[in-house]
């Protein structure tokens, strides 16, 4: 395998491995800890097999080729010999009918390669003549501002000319108006659209070569990715395009002010239709003049294609491609669809690849396709996320407003199938709120809720019970889709203001009063729910001016099949409060297109342990043959001797660890915890890391520690930090954390350096690396299993209970409960060892890892050198001897 450097043993049966996966046409799933250069493994033995993949099709394309050559100069020296008898095969047809019928069929495979042969000539002269030709390169992007000028000056012209005429302020206005009235719905029947314009044809239907999709959580991780694939030795020789959301490529600002991606994605779709009536109406502009509208600069065909040449040329990562977008002119986001087709590697985030409709509208082709996952530790999560949706009692009331009130205003414009739809989407709405226990025309915030709690239903019983069986959801969805209803109605409100978003005239004399009390309901309530992420304004903003499009998102998940979801009703104090959301339980319904098309796919991680729930959960519901399913693990890097990972049992007074949630609120038993951290903190040097269960129970501990006195000796050795619960407050944190550590390290004197106290599945646990000194000790406290009283996970529980088999005498949902534990410790204690010389201890305070359920879920790496023990005594001599060495090192 081509390597940038020698490949560790490891990288090299990774990619061994790989390889084979991927010629076999295999389900895999593949562990590679963090530090031991998994990406670059990914690329090298992904593009080795793809490399020698074209070449064996060529070299068959080439044989065909001279086969066919060949039979035409014998067919010539047949048809001047004499003719022979007639004969006929075992079916009864004569010889002649059965040879004409396979020459036929072996002709237009014959033809399909000579096309496919000539399109890909001439693809790779014009790449080739781009690549080599500077001057050809910059003339393009010179062109457009050329064309830009051309047209300001036109425009210019056009309002010189008409400045002595009278323009109607009013009449602008209502042309203004013109583009909230939705257009005529001509047919329920979906109809198929090609993605962009049709001016050339050949290009959009280009065929779709043999490639590899990588997918990865986020943005950055796939720009890490493409930096990889640059560095390595295929870096100049891949056709690589990165694609992203509108709201990360989209280059035209007055899009990009809007924020929200929803409101994004709808005004660009809104400015390319604006585009093709303005199409339709140049040439009908003898018979009706129609109003201007807004259209996008950005969208321009010739400048698009040639910045899909320019992506197909030379690997560029996603800020690259912004800034070459803004250069010339063109809109990435759809210049990088367009060299879908060509391409050999595409790099996106996997809730594009994992969305069918968001795959369609992508241009994305998986059959016979090579898929690679990457960062796949949450793959069920995420597919079950992307899938499911929540709308509140407001969102609900509010909608339904504004939509009864744009329906009045237009009645009269709108044609007999909008109005139909609009009322139908009505009812739906009245349904809804009545499901929560209250009615859209008055005031959610001050409607009391009698009868408060969670039921979860069956879809179909949520339907029948709503009394909205009768309607057909999926043309509700088809209609909010291609009428583009929400961003019409989103128009409205922002025309019309607050005008557009009130209830009846009896509520609005109390409305000040009621968001008066609603806020301070509100406030009081988000002191309590400590792990409630931070609502951003974006998307508050969204809820507000916008909540049809949430909605619509409801109405989707409801087209489920009714075994693989529930419907959660939600009532709480107000109507404005209760929510009501769609739980998808089978997440293999989704994903078992993607395995069914590709010819491969790769589940890939740093840490993948425990991967039943990828085999059962997902695989096997999914129909995966067990027999193509493989898996692949494999150790660090690391010396042995530079990763210390210990099961403690006890603590120094001889207290056992067991940290349920009966016994860790028990004085004695933070008590111990305390006394732990102070021992380590004394012969641990740099940064210490301390994971808990839950924010709420790390806040008890500090506050515990904090009367006793006990923290008053920890911040005598070490600064302590706590993690922020706010996103944008992590970032500082871990600077201060990062810093004090240098300081202590060559400063010297009492303190050593900082101790973090994180807590699992916060903001710390994943993506963090605290390499070298930020993590040379991760602590878990306890086991943190998810809370079990949750109505969602009981229904998974006894979903799973039902549809799944026992493994080994344990019922699924027991195992279930264990895999979301381990999954969460497993990610938290993968932070401390990052590169191949880097070393840690790592700690697990609780005697219930060691029982050999539990203590086989852990990563094999770490399990291999893990210690079990009873005592704190020796478990202390072990971390003392690791710090001797170390200092000897030094």
């Amino acid at each position: 395998f081509p390597f940038p450097y020698r490949p560790y043993l490891i990288q090299e049966r990774f990619m061994a491995a790989l390889y084979d996966a991927l010629e076999a046409g295999r389900v895999g799933i593949f562990e590679s800890p963090t530090g031991t250069g998994k990406s670059l493994s990914l690329i090298c033995g992904a593009l080795s097999w793809l490399r020698d993949f074209e070449e064996k099709k060529q070299q068959e394309e080439a044989r065909l080729l001279a086969l066919e050559d060949s039979e035409q100069e014998g067919k010539e020296m047949t048809s001047r010999a004499p003719g022979c008898p007639e004969s006929k095969d075992s079916a009864g047809e004569p010889d002649w009918v059965t040879a004409f019928v396979q020459k036929k069929e072996e002709r237009e495979a014959v033809d399909r390669l000579k096309e496919e042969h000539i399109r890909r000539k001439k693809r790779e002269d014009r790449l080739e003549k781009i690549r080599h030709n500077v001057q050809l390169k910059y003339a393009a992007k010179r062109k457009r501002p050329e064309e830009d000028e051309t047209g300001r000056l036109l425009q210019l012209s056009k309002e010189i000319l008409s400045e002595g005429a009278e323009v109607d302020v009013v009449e602008l206005l209502d042309h203004n108006e013109e583009e909230l009235i939705l257009a005529e719905y001509e047919s329920d029947e979906e109809k198929k659209v090609v993605s962009g314009l049709e001016e050339d044809d050949d290009d959009l239907e280009e065929e779709h070569v043999t490639k590899i999709y990588y997918c990865s959580r986020t943005h950055s991780q796939l720009s890490q990715f493409v930096r990889e694939v640059q560095k390595s030795p295929f870096g100049k020789d891949t056709r690589l395009v990165s694609l992203g959301s509108r709201q990360n490529l989209c280059v035209n600002e007055e899009v990009r002010r809007l924020g929200a991606v929803q409101l994004i994605n709808d005004r660009c779709m809104e400015m390319q239709k604006n585009k093709h009536e303005k199409k339709r109406d140049e040439e009908n502009e003898g018979k009706k003049r129609r109003v201007s509208r807004t259209i996008c600069p950005f969208y321009s065909y010739e400048q698009m294609q040639f910045l899909r040449d320019e992506v197909l040329v030379e690997v560029k990562d996603i800020e690259q491609l912004v800034a070459l977008g803004r250069e010339t002119k063109a809109c990435p986001y759809y210049g990088s669809r367009y060299a879908i087709p060509a391409a050999q590697l595409v790099v996106l985030p996997y809730q594009m690849l994992l969305h069918e409709p968001t795959r369609n509208a992508a241009g994305i082709k998986l059959k016979d396709q090579i898929v690679i996952i990457d960062e796949a530790h949450n793959l069920i999560d995420t597919i079950t996320c992307i899938h499911s949706a929540e709308v509140s009692g407001s969102q609900l009331c509010c909608a339904h407003s504004q939509l009864l009130q744009y329906m009045e205003r237009y009645r009269k414009r709108l044609k007999a199938k909008n109005l139909m739809y609009i009322k139908q989407i009505l009812y739906l709405l009245e349904r809804f709120v009545a499901a929560l226990g209250g009615k859209v025309n008055q005031n959610p915030g001050c409607q009391a809720v009698s009868q408060t709690g969670t039921v979860l239903k069956s879809i179909n019983d949520f339907l029948f019970q709503s009394q909205i069986d009768n309607i057909n959801l999926f043309k509700v969805q088809r209609y909010c889709e291609k009428s583009l209803i929400s961003r019409k109605l989103f128009g409205f409100v922002e025309r019309y203001g607050g005008t557009a978003v009130k209830t009846n005239k009896e509520n609005q004399k109390l409305a000040g009063l009621q968001n008066f009390l609603l806020t301070l309901q509100q406030g009081s309530g988000k002191e309590g729910t400590l792990q409630s992420p931070p609502v951003e304004a974006e998307s508050e903003q969204l809820r507000t001016a916008s909540p049809l499009m949430q909605i619509e998102g409801f109405l989707s998940a409801l087209t489920n099949a009714n075994q693989d979801g529930r419907v959660i009703v939600n009532r709480q104090g107000t109507v404005g409060q209760s929510s009501l959301k769609f739980l998808l339980l089978n997440p293999a319904v989704h994903f078992a297109k993607v395995v069914e098309e590709c010819r491969a796919v790769i589940i890939a991680g740093g840490t993948m342990q425990p991967v039943a729930d990828f085999r059962e959960q997902l695989l096997s519901c999914a129909g995966v043959d067990a027999a193509r399913v493989m898996e692949f693990s494999c150790g660090h890097v690391i010396p042995p001797e530079n990763i210390l990972p210990i099961i403690l049992c006890s603590g120094p007074s001889n207290q056992q660890l067991e940290f349920t949630y009966q016994t860790r609120d028990l004085p004695q038993m933070m008590d111990e915890t305390g006394r732990i951290l102070c021992n380590l903190c004394n012969v641990v040097p740099g940064g210490v890391v301390c994971f808990f269960p839950s924010y709420e129970y790390e806040k008890q501990v500090y506050t515990h520690w904090e009367k006793t006195g006990l923290l008053t000796r920890l911040a005598a050795k070490k600064k302590i930090f706590q993690e922020p619960k706010k996103a944008n407050q992590v970032e500082q944190v871990l600077v201060e954390y990062a810093k004090c550590i240098k300081r202590c390290s060559h400063a010297g004197g009492q303190m050593t350096g900082a101790l973090l106290l994180s807590v699992v599945g916060g903001k710390m646990s994943e993506g963090i690396n605290f390499s070298d000194d930020l993590g040379r000790c991760v602590i878990m406290v306890g086991m943190p299993y998810p809370n079990i009283k949750s109505p969602e996970l009981q229904e998974k529980m006894m979903w799973l209970d039902k549809t799944m088999p026992r493994a080994a005498g344990q019922a699924p949902s027991r195992v279930l409960i264990e895999n979301l534990c381990m999954k969460a410790v497993n990610q938290s204690i993968g932070r401390a060892i990052r590169h191949q010389k880097d070393f840690a201890s790592i700690l697990l305070l609780d005697h219930r890892y060691a029982r050999p359920a539990i203590f086989s879920k852990l990563p094999q790496w770490i399990r291999e050198r893990t210690q079990v023990k009873p005592a704190f005594g020796s478990a202390f001599a072990e971390l003392r001897k690791v710090r001797t060495c170390i200092l000897c090192t030094a």
